[in-house]
């Protein structure tokens, strides 16, 4: 198949009609594109995953700045898109500021969601603890680079600071997010060596999926730290909302959408792939697994 180029995607007659493009460095971000169709049922979507630079997290920031802008930007002009949604923690605190000067339509960012996980430890913290003046705690789980990102390190300070937060870098997730998508046999006890630490922690009540990978792994999770003791966060919902938000998407057309995905299931591999790996031995069967078609190569000034 030969690589899609900007300008290669026929024009929308209508900026309505126009996807919205969804970026990851894997496929991480079919989590947040599910998240986005389960609200929005009719809206079209694009996917683009950097997989040939698979993991961001390794990766020096100076690299990794000028490669997530040039992907991004021919991504959008080859599918010709009305919005981005950069589903990826990482390229979110490194480079939406860069993607928003070189872009002319919305970039909508993915961040941890201290702010909702700290409200939430606070209010599921008991009485006892409460009385003897321990601060709610709540975990961080994300990439490393997300977890010593400055970034976070102000969200904590700003929305977590009677808080205990316990940040957990569990790189090994992404790659078990991703062979499972691939069709590859689950490995639960990789899931489990890297939540040991955590799963010890009497305290805890509240975990936030800080990278959009892992909420594939949700149910294994929950089973390791106690589906009933802990309660976990992830931003796929908010991200949505905010779309909707930036697009002007109103609530009678919301349910309108809903009442259409009840009675008519969207047709499997109708949304548009970019890969700047296209060959990844399993892409394909991770993106269909959400409705988007066999992916063609993305070509960009690398």
């Amino acid at each position: 198949m030969s690589p899609a180029r900007p300008g290669d995607m026929p024009a929308s007659d209508s900026r309505s009609s126009a996807p919205v493009l969804v970026f990851d460095s894997g496929v991480g971000g079919l989590s947040v594109a599910a998240e986005i169709r389960r609200q929005w049922p009719q809206l079209s979507l694009a996917y683009v995953c950097d997989n040939a630079a698979l993991p961001y997290g390794t990766k020096p920031d100076d690299w990794l700045i000028p490669r997530i802008v040039q992907v991004c930007v021919a991504a959008v002009e080859a599918s010709g898109a009305r919005a981005l949604v950069v589903a990826c923690n990482t390229a979110s605190t490194l480079a939406l500021t860069a993607l928003r000067e070189a872009l002319s339509i919305p970039v909508i960012g993915t961040v941890p969601a201290i702010k909702p996980a700290a409200a939430l430890a606070r209010a599921r913290q008991s009485a006892a603890r409460r009385e003897k003046c321990e601060p709610p705690v709540f975990a961080l789980l994300a990439t490393s680079a997300t977890v010593r990102r400055a970034y976070t390190e102000k969200l904590i300070r700003d929305f977590a600071a009677d808080c205990r937060v316990i940040r957990v870098a569990a790189d090994p997730l992404v790659a078990e997010a991703e062979r499972r998508l691939r069709g590859e046999p689950a490995r639960p006890e990789m899931v489990a060596a890297s939540l040991a630490d955590l799963a010890a922690v009497e305290a805890l009540e509240v975990v936030i999926l800080g990278c959009t990978h892992f909420p594939l792994l949700g149910a294994d999770i929950s089973q390791v730290l106690g589906e009933s003791r802990v309660a976990l966060v992830d931003s796929g919902a908010a991200i949505a909302r905010r779309v909707a938000e930036v697009l002007a998407l109103g609530a009678a057309a919301q349910a309108a959408d809903q009442q259409v995905a009840q009675a008519v299931q969207p047709a499997p591999h109708e949304y548009l792939a970019l890969a700047t790996d296209a060959r990844q031995p399993g892409l394909a069967t991770a993106l269909a697994s959400q409705g988007f078609a066999a992916p063609q190569a993305l070509a960009f000034d690398d």
